[in-house]
């Protein structure tokens, strides 16, 4: 298993090996090496792939067979290779080198480890955003959903998910989707879709003190059994067309029903005092990806931006506009910095509160911040982070090809983060319409498939400091 700045070091023996080489052999046949002369890219030879297809690693290369390129650009579009490959999240090591030459022509050896792309297990998940927010709640156990959850990460070998779940506990849930993002012969077009069901017991009805508040039919007496029943449908179209931008439509067709207990506690959960909402949602993703390693990038950029559309009608008017900035740069030997800044706008400004999720839901929060949520229709957070990288260093594992060692980075980080969220109705809770800011300092661990443990203590400008874990992981 391999990271990307681990991988490296292996890449460059390679390449250095391959330079000489190389220039070895060119020199035998002349009597002077010229490095920006064009070489012409001969066969390409791929190894260690049992399940992946091989046009679905050469999908992700900088060069092809029969391509002219001088020595210099071949060995910058071998790294460039290099990080795309490992962040299709289909492989632990990569390592690309020249394997031999006629003359000018070359070629290339792609060796590969595969991940485990099958996972049945069993699932046990608190339902609250984040620990902190469970231990609020004592870590309760009924607060837990458990059950089955199969996914294939690569059911075809063209990088293409398979997910099904059967949850029960603090909620049923069943899902099944199915992805394929290379479904043509131009491997720039792709589809997916599936459906989701999900009844709950517990509901979060509103905000109180910048807090979720949870009511549960078990201490509602003229509630039913499960306080709110949901139901999608949807059918999504993928478009590549180079290897940096990914563009994604997707359309869903939904249902939400709560129960009369709820519309007591919130009668603006829904519109006009609705208890069941049917609504289309039509929503549009672009995406543009270039950095070292997607799921913790130290060099690079990606950007996001996305327009959603949900309802037709008065009971549900819902527009979403969004970006997402990631960009990092190296400072020093062992020194990068990052920043992060999201900017999210619902139209029209006034929704009921299953609209108003926004500060402290998913990725987007401030750190310091993590016990508590602000909604709004309008917010911005900006996040900038110091890393220096402490240890790199992997462990021995199992006797497998794939997975013989286990790669861990460890950093030391600093931190500031802002953010703002404008709330037209919910005005009660102290966090909204003002500014917010907080910072501090952490030790990040990354290890396989992508898991990242991040453990902050942090500081907020209500006075308040704390320790958080988080724990994020793209499988």
């Amino acid at each position: 298993m391999s990271l990307p700045n681990m991988a490296i070091k292996k890449d460059r023996t390679y390449l250095m090996l391959a330079v000489f080489i190389l220039f070895c052999s060119y020199s035998h046949a002349q009597s002077a090496t010229d490095s920006s002369r064009a070489f012409t890219v001969g066969k390409i030879y791929i190894t260690g792939n049992k399940k992946t297809k091989n046009y679905i690693i050469e999908r992700e290369l900088y060069f092809k067979t029969g391509d002219s390129v001088s020595l210099h650009e071949l060995v910058i579009s071998f790294q460039r290779a290099h990080d795309r490959l490992i962040n299709t999240h289909l492989f632990n090591d990569v390592v690309i080198y020249l394997k031999s030459f006629r003359g000018y022509e070359a070629d290339i050896a792609i060796d590969v480890k595969e991940r485990w792309y099958i996972f049945p297990v069993p699932y046990f998940r608190p339902v609250d955003r984040n620990f902190s927010a469970w231990a609020a709640r004592h870590y309760n156990l009924n607060r837990v959903n458990y059950g089955a959850k199969f996914t294939h990460f690569n059911f075809t070998g063209r990088n293409d998910q398979l997910t099904a779940w059967l949850i029960t506990g603090y909620a049923r849930q069943f899902e099944l989707y199915y992805n394929q993002p290379y479904a043509d012969k131009t491997l720039k077009h792709g589809f997916g879709g599936g459906f989701s069901y999900a009844q709950q017991t517990e509901v979060n009805a509103l905000t109180a003190g910048n807090q979720q508040y949870f009511i549960n039919s078990d201490t509602v007496p003229y509630a039913g059994k499960y306080l709110s029943e949901t139901f999608s449908a949807s059918v999504r179209y993928f478009y590549r067309p180079g290897l940096k931008v990914r563009h994604l439509i997707n359309f869903t067709m939904a249902s939400a029903r709560i129960d009369s207990a709820v519309a007591v506690w919130n009668p603006h959960y829904f519109n006009h005092d609705k208890l069941k909402v049917v609504y289309p949602e039509l929503a549009y993703r672009f995406n543009y990806t270039d950095v070292d390693y997607v799921a913790y990038p130290l060099n690079g950029i990606i950007f996001e931006t996305g327009l959603t559309r949900r309802g037709i009608t008065k009971e549900m008017d819902f527009w979403q506009f969004y970006t997402k900035l990631t960009r990092s740069w190296p400072l020093a030997r062992k020194f990068w910095f990052g920043l992060e800044n999201t900017n999210v706008l619902k139209w029209p400004l006034h929704q009921p509160f299953y609209n108003q999720s926004l500060l402290g839901y998913g990725d987007f929060f401030l750190r310091g911040l993590d016990r508590y949520v602000v909604d709004g229709t309008a917010g911005i957070v900006l996040r900038n982070t110091f890393f220096r990288e402490l240890f790199n260093f992997s462990i021995p594992f199992m006797h497998v090809r794939s997975h013989d060692r286990i790669p861990f980075r460890i950093y030391a980080t600093a931190f500031t983060d802002y953010g703002y969220a404008y709330n037209a109705d919910f005005k009660a809770n102290s966090l909204v319409n003002r500014m917010l800011y907080s910072g501090g300092f952490g030790l990040d661990i990354v290890t396989f498939y992508d898991l990242n443990f991040r453990l902050d203590y942090s500081f907020n400008q209500l006075g308040q400091n704390g320790l958080f874990l988080h724990i994020r992981n793209d499988f």
